[in-house]
């Protein structure tokens, strides 16, 4: 169309999507997150302004009376009763989810114009950015090595993730965030149950403090995970700056632990090794609000208390302890909808 100087007008749900970005113009549909494929909420958003464009060219044409326009448009106010009607059947609908939900198989079927939404719905995790693959990794899923996606991702080479076990199984294609429709905001989980929390409390609230404390974890090549800062309390003018280090770095830890007390002064260090550190990740976060309530609700729903939250742009993680681990994990997966293939629990196996 843009060969021949046609503008092109898209209707959808997601912003920024590729559809969108090829676009002269572009109907947002804002219809809300989109937690599978194919959504009922985005398809049905998009099939009524597909209608209300039919009816204004209609009128504009003078194929269809004023009076048949808003006759119509009274029949489209409906819909929304019309699918009160339809989920009255919510019990029938659960039991085809429970039927369906631990098959290996699902034939999807659709005609005519639901023929691309059949494609849609038959879709997994075929397609991950590398900024999701590469905080994956970092924060835990040992999928693939951070090195080997951050060279592809420099190159902007593709690389398909494949089973060995399942050579019929075209696996998973890791490509730029930019070149993906992103359906989903939350497309992995993983839990790293491999690091110890360290807490230097009541450290003199003054700058350089952290820098200092920084520099001697550094001295010692201590690699640091999640940091954060408290309050200042202005009674004693202190705060305490707790932070996430490797299990198997606690001993060289502990091994200078005097100096940091020497050089910081805290009232006291504290260690905690019953953590664990649950991620979710997705570049459907980014410009997206409601994911960071979504988690916190699910594992406050669960019983599940959070000790420590760091995020980016397309990642939060939740430092908990760690016989909840596998609880939050189980948790995570049914609210953002992922299944084995997109929660990877690993370095460490969760209690039971």
């Amino acid at each position: 169309a843009k060969k021949h100087g046609v503008r092109v007008l898209s209707i959808v749900n997601v912003v920024g999507s590729s559809i969108a970005r090829e676009s002269d113009d572009v109907i947002y549909t804002w219809a809300g997150p989109e937690i599978a494929v194919a959504t009922t909420k985005g398809y049905s958003t998009q099939l009524a302004v597909m209608y209300l464009f039919a009816l204004y060219f209609g009128a504009a044409k003078q194929n269809i009376t004023q009076n048949d326009m808003v006759e119509y448009i009274e029949k489209l106010k409906k819909v929304p009763d019309d699918v009160e009607q339809l989920l009255k059947v919510e019990q029938r609908m659960k039991e085809l989810a429970k039927q369906y939900a631990h098959s290996k198989d699902v034939f999807v079927i659709g005609r005519g114009i639901d023929y691309a939404a059949a494609l849609e719905g038959s879709l997994k995790l075929k397609e991950i950015s590398y900024e999701e693959m590469l905080e994956l990794a970092r924060v835990g899923a040992n999928v693939l090595h951070p090195r080997s996606v951050e060279t592809a991702k420099q190159f902007n080479v593709p690389m398909r993730l494949r089973s060995s076990f399942k050579l019929d199984d075209l696996g998973t294609l890791i490509i730029g965030v930019n070149e993906m429709e992103i359906y989903k905001p939350v497309t992995g989980l993983a839990c790293d149950n491999s690091q110890v929390r360290v807490v230097i409390c009541d450290v003199p609230d003054k700058p350089g403090n952290a820098g200092k404390l920084f520099t001697l974890l550094a001295k010692y090549e201590l690699s640091v995970d999640m940091i954060i800062q408290s309050y200042a309390r202005s009674h004693n003018n202190t705060n305490d700056i707790a932070f996430t280090i490797d299990k198997d770095d606690l001993t060289r830890f502990c091994a200078f632990k005097d100096e940091i007390t020497k050089l910081m002064n805290p009232s006291n260090i504290h260690i905690d090794e019953d953590i664990a550190k649950v991620s979710i990740v997705g570049a459907g976060m980014i410009d997206r609000p409601g994911i960071a309530s979504m988690m916190f609700e699910t594992l406050a729903r669960e019983n599940v208390n959070i000790k420590m939250i760091s995020t980016s742009e397309i990642k939060i993680s939740c430092l908990v302890e760690k016989f909840n681990a596998k609880k939050a994990v189980q948790a995570l997966c049914k609210t953002f909808e992922l299944d084995g293939a997109e929660a990877a629990v690993v370095r460490g196996t969760l209690p039971d």
